[in-house]
């Protein structure tokens, strides 16, 4: 049996969980998820026997949307003596798949719960212990190499850890799989940082790069007080920022954001957009069949929106939204890929990013 540890926002276990049991079906992969709400973390325990059983690994990280992480478990080690842990989680590291048989880097974390946090510090001490007494050993490289796979060092408790591998080409690059972004002091508003997260998240190097050009006009649907508008704007992009409300004095300040008065919902564009993004506070499915029917038009090529989530029931929501936004493109014989994660500066929402090739 092999495990993957899941990080997840708290009170979401139980979407990370049955969300990877569901693509593990759908891989072939039998095994049974583990989730406690409010841990901040899931399990999903694969079961598969035999000389070449399916991986979990064929499921691609950038396909799971409620996961921040997800870690191969090759060990736990629990009743850890605090007075020693590096000894036995020396002698219980996972071997590199790798003929170099060196980890690229080493994250030592906690999850992102509550019950956890006390342990920051402790997973901070001991990174620096560490990190060290692997380089010693020879199974740490000098410096982090993205190349070679990842070491995690899991704390569930003082004496409770589990440990584990990722391949740093498909797994978040953040400890917890939470960037560390800064609020501007000029931004308009905190939704800023969702729209910057999700830049840095839901597409590559490349695509930001080609996407991502001074010059390119673009749609803030809902805009006040112009977070999302705001953060375009730094990329030189030209945006029309659509909502009855204010914009904010630094929005306006960019001199690249034009505010019109009107309702997102019935707004249209002149002509096609680059871009359009989209944070309104409305039902998803309303939310996602507007979004459609922007694709469908050929009023723009990318978007970013936000779907807003029920109490309960939210996974089958999510797939049931995005199955509605597929169906309604597809009539218009329009071919939209689409990417979607909870991110960390989400909170009862996931964010999608939608594109034409």
């Amino acid at each position: 049996m092999t495990s993957q540890l899941i990080f997840c926002r708290a009170g979401f276990e139980a979407e990370a969980a049955a969300e990877l049991a569901d693509r593990a079906a759908q891989h072939g992969i039998a095994g049974y998820p583990e989730a406690q709400r409010g841990s901040g973390f899931a399990w999903f325990r694969s079961m598969n026997e035999g000389a070449d059983p399916p991986k979990i690994t064929n499921i691609a990280f950038a396909d799971l949307i409620f996961a921040r992480q997800r870690i191969a478990v090759s060990a736990e080690l629990e009743a850890l003596d605090p007075k020693d842990r590096l000894t036995p989680i020396l002698a219980a590291l996972p071997a590199p798949s790798t003929n170099a048989g060196v980890f690229g880097d080493v994250f030592v974390e906690h999850p992102d719960s509550d019950e956890h946090k006390p342990l920051a510090a402790l997973a901070r001490g001991f990174g620096n212990a560490l990190r060290p007494a692997l380089r010693k050993a020879g199974k740490l490289t000098p410096a982090p190499d993205a190349t070679l796979p990842r070491l995690h060092v899991v704390f569930f408790a003082g004496d409770h850890v589990a440990l584990g591998v990722t391949d740093p080409r498909h797994s978040s690059p953040w400890p917890q799989g939470i960037p560390r972004l800064k609020l501007h002091h000029d931004a308009p508003s905190r939704s800023a940082l969702k729209l910057e997260e999700a830049l840095s998240t839901l597409l590559t190097d490349e695509e930001r790069a080609r996407w991502l050009k001074p010059g390119m006009k673009a749609a803030d649907l809902g805009a006040a007080p112009g977070g999302w508008s705001w953060v375009l704007a730094r990329q030189g992009i030209h945006v029309t920022a659509i909502d009855n409300g204010p914009l904010a004095d630094t929005a306006h300040a960019t001199g690249l954001i034009r505010h019109l008065r009107a309702d997102g919902f019935s707004w249209l564009p002149q002509q096609p957009l680059d871009w359009m993004v989209c944070d309104m506070v409305e039902q998803p499915k309303r939310v996602a069949a507007r979004m459609a029917q922007w694709f469908a038009g050929g009023w723009c090529r990318r978007a970013i929106f936000n779907l807003k989530l029920p109490m309960k029931k939210r996974y089958p929501e999510v797939q049931a939204n995005m199955a509605d936004f597929e169906r309604l493109c597809a009539q218009a014989g329009i071919d939209v890929q689409w990417r979607a994660r909870q991110l960390y500066h989400d909170r009862e929402e996931i964010t999608v990013f939608a594109f034409t090739a």
